[in-house]
């Protein structure tokens, strides 16, 4: 067994992306907050979860970790501050883009983190931006606005510029891997199918007028698109694209994604991040927090429950 096999239960197994042995992590979610307790992120467990998701990574051979975003509750400055310390562990690359918590909003308090800073400071300098990661181009959009654009929605979006750039960018890419906070409709339709079953879910911020993006890269040959936002392992596809949402390291169940990519195909794991006393506890805290959290939860059980997903 190695580092990768124990790794945890396998999500998926994917015919693309195939090349060089690259092997990534996708940490999601962890909306570290580090003043506030309660609800079904476990405020107050928060900080330790990311700290026990680094410390995980740190021993898988990881090349780098991506991010689909929303590091903290709502942007505050002291909660980044705790997560720049949780990730000074790590000894590879960190590429995040933005989550919806993570952008300027109307209703904050504080004075929010830039998206240009956040670019700095959780990225390689800009937005969107293509890196290479092992074999990889990682290709990191924000679908979550700035402080002129969704500044009083936390739904998901593109801009013309975006797509002008990614059509440019996916040209040049020879193995495109997609990083963005919001998911495509073969994922949030999902959630949507479960109010039949959980009726009082409210509407979930979702990604609006998904198709020109989708179509985007369609056209540009993207492989795979990595996600968050839903807080529960999910696979969707949609266009032709094969979509990964991520679990969160926040609530239940707390976990990573764990990736490895040969020239055979990808395989992606899901790494608990939380002993099973933890999991129970965040199990019990979020189906009983909301109609919503309650609905998620279920949705989460039911996904890990299937496992693997999708095996192509």
């Amino acid at each position: 067994m190695t580092e990768f096999d124990d790794a945890g239960p396998v999500v998926a197994r994917l015919d693309e992306p195939r090349g060089d042995h690259t092997r990534f992590a996708v940490l999601a979610d962890p909306h570290v907050s580090t003043r506030e307790s309660g609800t079904s992120k476990l405020f107050e467990h928060t900080l330790d979860h990311l700290e026990a998701a680094v410390a995980d990574i740190g021993r898988r051979d990881v090349d780098a970790v991506l991010s689909p975003g929303d590091l903290t509750k709502d942007g505050e400055p002291w909660n980044y501050d705790a997560v720049d310390e949780a990730l000074s562990e790590l000894d590879v690359p960190f590429y995040a883009v933005p989550g919806n918590h993570d952008v300027p909003k109307v209703r904050d308090e504080h004075d929010p983190l830039s998206v240009e800073a956040f670019a700095d400071r959780y990225g390689p300098g800009e937005l969107p931006y293509h890196a290479e990661v092992g074999g990889l181009d990682v290709i990191g959009l924000n679908t979550a606005g700035t402080a002129d654009r969704l500044y009083e929605s936390h739904e998901g979006r593109v801009t013309e510029a975006t797509l002008d750039w990614l059509d440019e960018t996916l040209a040049e890419a020879e193995t495109p891997v997609v990083l963005l906070h919001h998911n495509l409709p073969s994922v949030s339709d999902q959630i949507d199918a479960h109010r039949e079953i959980e009726p009082e879910m409210v509407e979930i911020p979702a990604m609006a007028d998904a198709d020109p993006l989708a179509e985007t890269l369609a056209d540009g040959g993207a492989q795979l698109l990595l996600s968050g936002h839903y807080h529960l392992p999910a696979t969707g596809e949609y266009h032709g694209l094969r979509e990964i949402a991520a679990p969160t390291t926040c609530s239940f169940p707390q976990s990573y994604l764990l990736c490895e990519t040969t020239p055979e195909g990808t395989t992606v794991r899901l790494v608990p991040i939380a002993d099973e006393v933890g999991l129970e506890t965040a199990h019990a805290r979020r189906s009983g927090d909301s109609a919503t959290a309650k609905g998620l939860t279920a949705i989460a059980a039911a996904r890990l429950a299937s496992f693997p997903l999708v095996s192509e």
